[in-house]
C-alpha cells in the first residue's frame, strides 16, 4: 500500500474523474472524489505481490475536472519475493463495532539460506497492539506469528494501512504488512447534521432526529442546549432501539447561528455530536 497526496490547488471545486491502473495486480482508488479548492486526500495505490514474482513497475493514471481537465501518471515500484510469505497476506479485521476490539494472526515463512531474525513489529499510530513470537527454525525454514489486536478504544471509521516488521536482512530491513478494517459505532443519529438553510432573523424552528442503537438504550442527557435550542418534548426513560430527539431552534435577531449538541447515551461512552446551523438573511 502507498498514498500519494493529492491537492486542489484551483479556486474552484475538482472532482477526481477517473484513477485508472496499468496492471490486474494493482488497485486504485481516490480516498475522496471531490475536493474543494485548497482541500487534500490521497490516492490509494495496493499492489498485491502475489500477482507476480521479481520486480514490477506499474503506472497509475489520474484524471481530474470537469472544468479545468487534466491527467497525471503515478509510478509504483515493487519487487516480490518468494523466500519470504504472509499467511494471510494481510490482517483483515472486517467490521467491528466500536468498543469491542479484535484480533487477528498472521504466519510469516521465510525459506531461505539467510538466518533471518524477525525482532520486532512497528506499528506507528495506528490504534493496534502486535505481538511478535517464534514458531520454529530448522534449516532452511524459519516461522514467526504476529498476532494484532484492534484497541477497544479505537475510533469508529475506516483503517487502511501497514505495519512493519524489522528484520535482519540488509537487502529488507522493513517489510511492510497491510491493516484493513472498519469500525463502525454501536450508535448512530440521523441526520448527523442539522443544515438549516436560509433563515430570517427571529424565526422559530422545529426539528427532529433519530437515534438508533444495535442494543436498547435509553439517551440521558442533551449537552449543549439553551442559546436558542430547547427540548421540545422530554428524554424518554424507557430503554427503546431508537429513540426520537425534537428541538425548538430559536433563530437569533443578529449573528452567525452554529451550536454542536453532545448527546449521551447509556449504551457507550463518548457521546453523539448533532451540528446545527444556519445562514440568518437580512
Amino acid at each position: 500500500l502507498h498514498r500519494f497526496p493529492i491537492t486542489n490547488i484551483y479556486a474552484v471545486r475538482m472532482e477526481i474523474t477517473a484513477v485508472q491502473s496499468g496492471c490486474g495486480c494493482v488497485t486504485a482508488s481516490a480516498a475522496k472524489r471531490v475536493l474543494e479548492p485548497k482541500e487534500s486526500t490521497t490516492i490509494d495505490v495496493h499492489m498485491d505481490a502475489s500477482r507476480f514474482q521479481g520486480p514490477k513497475s506499474v503506472g497509475v493514471r489520474v484524471s481530474v475536472g470537469p472544468e479545468f481537465v487534466s491527467s497525471a501518471e503515478l509510478r509504483v515500484a515493487a519487487q516480490s519475493r518468494a523466500d519470504l510469505v504472509f499467511n494471510p497476506g494481510q490482517i483483515q479485521f472486517g467490521v467491528v463495532n466500536t468498543g469491542s476490539g479484535a484480533t487477528q494472526t498472521v504466519d510469516v515463512e521465510y525459506a531461505g539460506a539467510q538466518e533471518l531474525t524477525i525482532s520486532e513489529v512497528l506499528v506507528n499510530n495506528l490504534p493496534i497492539e502486535a505481538k511478535l513470537s517464534e514458531l520454529y527454525r530448522k534449516p532452511g525454514r524459519i516461522g514467526y506469528q504476529v498476532k494484532a489486536t484492534l484497541k477497544s478504544s479505537a475510533p469508529a471509521g475506516l483503517i487502511k494501512d501497514l505495519i512493519y516488521l524489522k528484520t535482519s536482512d540488509p537487502g529488507m530491513p522493513m517489510v511492510g504488512l497491510l491493516v484493513e478494517g472498519t469500525v463502525q459505532s454501536s450508535m448512530s443519529i440521523s441526520p448527523s447534521s442539522l443544515s438549516l438553510g436560509q433563515v430570517q432573523a427571529g424565526d422559530a424552528l422545529t426539528r427532529r432526529v433519530v437515534v438508533r442503537g444495535q442494543q436498547p438504550f435509553t439517551i440521558q442527557t442533551v449537552e449543549g442546549i439553551g442559546n436558542g435550542i430547547e427540548l421540545a418534548t422530554p428524554l424518554g426513560t424507557a430503554e427503546a432501539l431508537v429513540h426520537t430527539l425534537s428541538f425548538k431552534i430559536q433563530i437569533p435577531e443578529s449573528g452567525a447561528f452554529k451550536r454542536e449538541l453532545r448527546v449521551k447515551t447509556s449504551a457507550q461512552d463518548s457521546p453523539l455530536t448533532l451540528a446545527i446551523d444556519a445562514q440568518i438573511g437580512p
